[in-house]
């Protein structure tokens, strides 16, 4: 007997799900857009700014697709794991759902307005619109709704089942709701404090130097809010649609526990070129990033000895014999593991960024956008891509069909290659000392200028594959809810491996995890926050420059 999500349930991560893809849609015709006008062969029509259209990409793909994906795919992932939920919390999660729908809709308007032209990272002295900034934090609230939802249920589930470990997905998405909620303090901090009141007029200056560390307190962590739905995947889901076991769900679990403690305290890293803040707590903060490499690799280790205990199940012998026995025919293997594969460069990348010399060369560069779309639109969104191709017909009572999976396969392929060379362009020419964030310009035919104009036609051609992966990823999901036929989808859980040792009830101690993550907090931000406000520099008016 097949377990199955609750067809209520169900609704509520379908209409997340619904709303992530519209953003995948018009998000990714936004940055097809851009990628033309860097190019210089081409020019936006009816007076639409550049910088428009890359706030839309950004806001949409980078926060609307992701967020709107992870609360539905953590809503399935509760209820298939934990059991069905009580009217009450399902009552919250659609109350989520609509404040940020609500949310979305107002921050959307505010730049199709183009009263909203502040980028993806909404940075001041950039002033948008107040609706803007209240649509944001709309999205934020909304999601602490679903979340709690979420939280309710653990907690409900735990208190039935006293002594035992909750069950391994659960436990996942409810570190990956703790680790959204901590990290969304610091924008809500910014939004509410600083950028509501001065864009409503209420104050005349904001504090560039707090809004920006208060942005990128939540900004670092957000990639890991991104990362850690992928990982569930990898972790539990991959192992049971491969046949195979998982590798250890302790080492599973203490994996998300240090992401939750390592991934917060480090906003510093993105801030190593900006005067106002003590190269020692830069220091610290960089350390501390440095120390999110740790689960990578035991999830590295754990990913490949599932997949190599497996192999060598069915025969397999030699050094990389077990790899030619993985289920390549497979789309919801396939598709994750090219992601899988595309993090090992994305890795390497983010080292390099974190680093206080390396960051001096590639800051501010468009190797930064490269790196971005190496780590959350391939290894993450891929995977995405692979977790919708059983969760929507699981949820719509279809079936997966052979062309479908095919086409998947074929659109994660196009994906890969749009990819690679688009990214592949913005790291090359990033080192060439390219900006981000600019539209095409030759600065005044500058010799540095026009060696980059290859480059940007390259990025051109990737971007324009991409859009062809997008259009169908848009058809096989359409196809999914709607028009396959009807039938059981697996929702697949991975058994842990027999031979695995026994889970140790210490990696549920919530009350010694959040202690240890508040005071890495407070010792990584108290005392530089402090130096801020007493060394405080003259505040800045808003900027509107478009």
């Amino acid at each position: 007997m097949m377990t199955k999500v609750d067809r209520r349930d169900g609704r509520l991560a379908l209409a997340h799900l619904y709303a992530a893809f519209i953003a995948l849609a018009l998000g990714g015709l936004a940055g097809l857009l851009q990628v033309l006008v860097r190019s210089g062969s081409f020019t936006l029509p009816a007076n639409i700014g550049y910088y428009q259209v890359l706030t839309v990409h950004g806001v949409l793909l980078g926060l609307v697709l992701t967020t709107f994906f992870i609360l539905g795919f953590q809503h399935a992932a509760i209820s298939r794991t934990s059991g069905t939920y009580r009217s009450g919390s399902r009552k919250a999660g659609w109350i989520g759902f609509w404040v940020m729908l609500v949310g979305t809709a107002m921050a959307a308007v505010m730049i199709l307005l183009n009263e909203a032209t502040v980028l993806y990272t909404f940075y001041a002295p950039l002033q948008a619109h107040w609706i803007f900034y209240l649509g944001l934090t709309f999205v934020v609230v909304g999601s602490w709704i679903g979340g709690g939802a979420m939280i309710a249920e653990y907690i409900h589930w735990r208190k039935k089942h006293p002594g035992q470990p909750s069950p391994l997905l659960t436990f996942m998405a409810i570190i990956n709701t703790v680790l959204w909620i901590v990290a969304t303090l610091g924008v809500a901090g910014t939004v509410l404090f600083q950028l509501l009141p001065w864009s409503l007029g209420l104050v005349s200056e904001v504090d560039v130097l707090i809004s920006r560390t208060l942005f990128w307190y939540f900004g670092h962590p957000l990639v890991y809010f991104w990362l850690l739905p992928a990982y569930m995947a990898w972790y539990v889901i991959i192992p049971k649609i491969i046949g195979g076991k998982i590798f250890s769900d302790s080492l599973a679990r203490l994996s998300f526990i240090l992401f939750l403690l390592f991934s917060i305290p480090v906003g510093f890293h993105h801030q190593l070129v900006e005067p106002g803040i003590d190269a020692t707590w830069k220091f610290l903060q960089v350390v501390l990033t440095f120390m999110v490499v740790i689960p990578s690799l035991m999830t590295a280790f754990s990913l490949f000895a599932t997949f190599e205990m497996y192999g060598r199940s069915k025969g397999a012998t030699g050094l990389f014999g077990w790899f030619k026995k993985l289920p390549w025919g497979d789309a919801r293997f396939t598709v994750p593991f090219i992601g899988m594969a595309a993090f090992i460069p994305a890795g390497a990348g983010g080292l390099i960024n974190a680093s206080n010399q390396m960051n001096q060369v590639v800051h501010n560069t468009i190797w930064v956008t490269g790196h971005f779309h190496l780590t959350l639109a391939t290894s993450v969104v891929l995977t995405f891509f692979g977790i919708a191709y059983w969760l929507v017909p699981h949820l719509t009572g279809r079936v997966l069909t052979k062309k479908m999976n095919k086409l998947a396969i074929i659109q994660a392929v196009v994906w890969a290659a749009g990819m690679s060379i688009m990214s592949g362009a913005m790291h090359a020419v990033g080192l060439l000392g390219a900006p981000r964030r600019s539209s095409f310009s030759t600065y005044g035919d500058a010799p540095q200028a026009l060696d980059w104009i290859p480059y940007q036609v390259a990025q051109a051609v990737g971007g324009t594959i991409l859009f062809l992966g997008i259009i169908l990823i848009l058809y096989i999901f359409t196809n999914l809810a709607f028009f396959a036929p009807k039938g059981e989808e697996e929702f697949p859980i991975g058994e842990t491996a027999d031979e695995a040792e026994k889970t140790p009830m210490v990696l549920e101690n919530w009350k010694i995890w959040l202690t240890v993550l508040a005071a890495l907090i407070l010792i990584a931000y108290t005392i530089p926050f402090a130096d801020m406000i007493q060394n405080a520099p003259p505040g800045s008016k808003g900027f509107k420059l478009w």
